[in-house]
Formats: C-alpha cells, sequence, structure tokens
C-alpha cells in the first residue's frame, strides 16, 4: 500500500472513531476516554509528530535558500523569482475573497438567523506594516532561528547565500556542507513522512472527537457554503490559473498534491508542512530547489487564500446576522483589507482570527460576532491550510515554469518521488547491487 493509500486510510479511520467517541458520549468531559485516550494518548502522540515536523521547519529553509540562491547564481533571477511568487500570491488571495464573498452573497447565509453564543472573542492587535517591514531584517538571526520567525530566516538565508556567491570560489566546501545538510535534511523529512498514517490517524480522530456535531448543524449553512468556497478555490481558480500561467496538466497537479494537503489538514499549519511541501515540490513536480527553496517557505508565511475565504464568507455571514449592510464599498475594502493583512500579519500565531477582527474593524462589523463561529474554527482552519499550501505548490510550480527551471518529465511522471512501501526494498537491493559490483572490482584489481 502506498504512503498516500495509508495516510487517508488513516484519516478515515480517525474520522470514524472520532464520532464513535464524540456521538455516544464516550467523549464526554470527566471520562476515561476523554482524560487518558483523546486528549491523553491522542493529543501526546499527535503533538509530538507535529513538533517533528515543526523541527526541521528552520533548518531545512536555511540551507535549502542558500542552496537555491547559490544555485540560481544569478541576482537579478532571484529577483524576477520573488517578485512573481510576491504577485501571485496576493492574486490568488485577492480571487479567493472576491470569490467567497460572491458565494456567500448569493447564499444569503445568515439572514434572518438568530443566534446566541456564549463564547466571546476579544479582538487581538496585529502589528502595523511598518513594524512588520521593520522585523523583516532580524538583530539576531539566531533568535529569530530559535523563535521560527520565517520572514527574518528567509531574509538572513537570502542574503548568506548572496553573500556565498560573491565570496566565489573561496566558498566552494562550504556550498558542498549546505548542500549535504540540505539533503540531509530531506532524508529527515522522508523518515518523518513514514510516520504519518499514524498520526494523521490520532490527529483526526482527536479533532473530531472535540469538535460534535452539534455545532456543525447549528452553523450549517456557514459551514457548507466556506467548505463550497473553499473546495471551488482549490479545484477551480487556483487550477484555471495554473493552467493559464504554465500550461500544465492540473489532474496531474491535484493527483501529486494530495500528501501535502492530508498533512496540512491534520496539522492546520502551513509551516509545520513546509518540509512536506518541498519535498512533493522538487521530487513530485520537478520544480528546482533553487526556485522551491524560496517560494515555498515565503507562501506558507503570506499566502493567505483559504484564511482570505474564510474572512470573505464570516463577513457575509456576520453581516446578515446583525443585520448591517456593507454595499458594494464596503466589500471592496474587506477585499483590499484581507489583501494587505495577509502581509501585514505574517507569521503572527491565529493569523485568521487577527485578520479577521482587523476586517470586522474596518468596515463596521461588531467583532464580539467572531464568537459566532469561532467553534467551528478548528475544522475550518485545517481544510483552509490544506487550501493554501495548494496554493503555495501552484505557486511554486508556475514560477519554475516561467523560469525554465520545471523538469516537465518528472512532473508528468505519475511515479516520480513517490513514498510507497517498495521503496525500502527498492534501496537495500540496489545497495546490495552496488556491494557486488564494489566486490568484483576489488577481485579484479
Amino acid at each position: 500500500m502506498s504512503l498516500t493509500a495509508k495516510v487517508l486510510t488513516g484519516m478515515g479511520l480517525g474520522i470514524v472513531l472520532g464520532l464513535a467517541f464524540n456521538l455516544t458520549g464516550m467523549n464526554a468531559p470527566g471520562t476515561l476516554v476523554n482524560e487518558y485516550v483523546v486528549n491523553g494518548l491522542f493529543h501526546v502522540i499527535g503533538t509530538m509528530f507535529v513538533n517533528l515536523l515543526k523541527m526541521l521547519v528552520v533548518p531545512l529553509v536555511f540551507f535549502s535558500l542558500i542552496c537555491g540562491v547559490c544555485g540560481i547564481g544569478d541576482i537579478r533571477m532571484l529577483g524576477r523569482v520573488g517578485s512573481k511568487s510576491f504577485g501571485l500570491y496576493l492574486l490568488t488571495t485577492a480571487m479567493a475573497i472576491a470569490t467567497a464573498i460572491i458565494i456567500a452573497s448569493v447564499f444569503g447565509i445568515g439572514q434572518g438567523l438568530e443566534m446566541t453564543t456564549e463564547t466571546t472573542f476579544a479582538g487581538a492587535e496585529a502589528p502595523p506594516l511598518t513594524q512588520v517591514l521593520i522585523d523583516i531584517i532580524p538583530t539576531n538571526p539566531i533568535s529569530a532561528m530559535a523563535n521560527g520567525d520565517m520572514l527574518p530566516i528567509i531574509f538572513f538565508s537570502i542574503i548568506a547565500g548572496i553573500s556565498v556567491l560573491m565570496v566565489g570560489n573561496k566558498a566552494k566546501s562550504f556550498v558542498e556542507g549546505a548542500e549535504i545538510a540540505n539533503e540531509v535534511m530531506m532524508k529527515m523529512v522522508t523518515i518523518v513522512m513514514a510516520l504519518a498514517p499514524y498520526a494523521v490517524f490520532v490527529l483526526i480522530a482527536r479533532a473530531v472527537a472535540n469538535l460534535g456535531l452539534d455545532l456543525l448543524v447549528s452553523l450549517a449553512g456557514y459551514v457548507l457554503v466556506l467548505v463550497g468556497a473553499l473546495m471551488f478555490h482549490l479545484f477551480v481558480t487556483l487550477m484555471v490559473v495554473l493552467k493559464v500561467f504554465s500550461g500544465l496538466n492540473p489532474v496531474t497537479f491535484m493527483n501529486k498534491i494530495r500528501n501535502v494537503q492530508v498533512f496540512a489538514f491534520s496539522t492546520a499549519s502551513s509551516n509545520a508542512t513546509i518540509p512536506v511541501t518541498m519535498r512533493t515540490v522538487t521530487q513530485r513536480f520537478g520544480v528546482n530547489n533553487s526556485v522551491a527553496s524560496f517560494t515555498v517557505p515565503f507562501g506558507a508565511t503570506i499566502n493567505m487564500d483559504g484564511t482570505a475565504i474564510m474572512q470573505g464568507v464570516a463577513t457575509v455571514f456576520i453581516a446578515n446576522v446583525y443585520g448591517v449592510e456593507l454595499g458594494i464599498g464596503g466589500y471592496l475594502t474587506v477585499i483590499l483589507m484581507s489583501v494587505l493583512a495577509s502581509i501585514g500579519t505574517a507569521g503572527v500565531p491565529g493569523v485568521g482570527l487577527i485578520m479577521l477582527s482587523m476586517v470586522f474593524a474596518q468596515v463596521g462589523l461588531p467583532i464580539e460576532g467572531i464568537g459566532l463561529v469561532l467553534g467551528v474554527d478548528r475544522l475550518m482552519d485545517m481544510i483552509r491550510t490544506a487550501v493554501n499550501v495548494s496554493g503555495d505548490a501552484a505557486v511554486s510550480t508556475i514560477v519554475a515554469k516561467s523560469e525554465g527551471k520545471l523538469d516537465v518529465s518528472v512532473y508528468d511522471d505519475p511515479n516520480a518521488g513517490v513514498l510507497d512501501g517498495d521503496e525500502g526494498i527498492h534501496i537495500d537491493a540496489q545497495a546490495e547491487h552496488d556491494i557486488a559490483d564494489l566486490v568484483e572490482a576489488t577481485h579484479s584489481r
């Protein structure tokens, strides 16, 4: 069974077990299942797996970016890659929220609905854009790495890579060391991915067991429209953008991105999924590391397609619940604010709700209205993260194709970069063959 099939099986079994715990009341507060299984064993295993992924992010981004900059060798091309990816990320974010507002308005979710909730929400303050720009340059790169601040890490790694290029041949051994370190990190990703089916099972089971169906039923209109908008953006908007800008087959893309989507869905973190996204983009899609090393971590930081869709749907929903008429001007403001907020809140924890509170404050909607949708935010966060990472991979592929840094034969090969149960056997057989050749060569001497 392939790794993808194992992961999907784990996710399916996790959903079934989580629903069983929830519907039978076995997961009620104070029960043994709740204390020792769902929020005990499952919590420990799931958190350990997410920490494993996060453990890989900083060294992988650092070494990969240095190798990428050195691999490009041309500072002007680095500028083109950066400007293209930045423009495409903002374009897809704007398209995402516009689509969400149109779909939510057509269905009129929240109209005539009187909801009561005990959940309150206090708007969190996002740092001003000026501070975000200042913080891009780290005063202490080691501290930035320790805290996992992606934009400062990206900046420092790019400057380090450019400096290595300027040193020239003297830095050859350093570059070789970085390439070896990058390869080691990718092997570590492969090891961690082998644990994925079991980790996905416990992560999904815990989320479903704790979420419950009652809340989903009460917010059915909001949930269905939001999921529909997310799926439309994933299967239609992003695939049209991929086809128009690169000419590549969207079906191939969707077939190969599934592993990344499942990882993103399980962890609800674009940053934690960076190692898996990086491996898939380079080894499954054929994107050169010189491009992927920049576009993937950059996209995980500022690309907010799924979050923007949530903001669009939530804005229409809350406006209808409170009877606030936003009008065309209000919705255009929401689109503009969401695009700007995706830059201004890059790398901030809880970014989705922070961005939403900023948008609500700008268009005059009550911030406490976020409390109405807060209960299902965990599940929605899992889905929108899967959409976010799909956008990261799509933009990486488009930019690589435009720069001649995409191996189309790898992209078109359905088996390229596949991780399955036979890979270990294949590697061992190859190693045995190489040893036999070495022994024979030694005897012949």
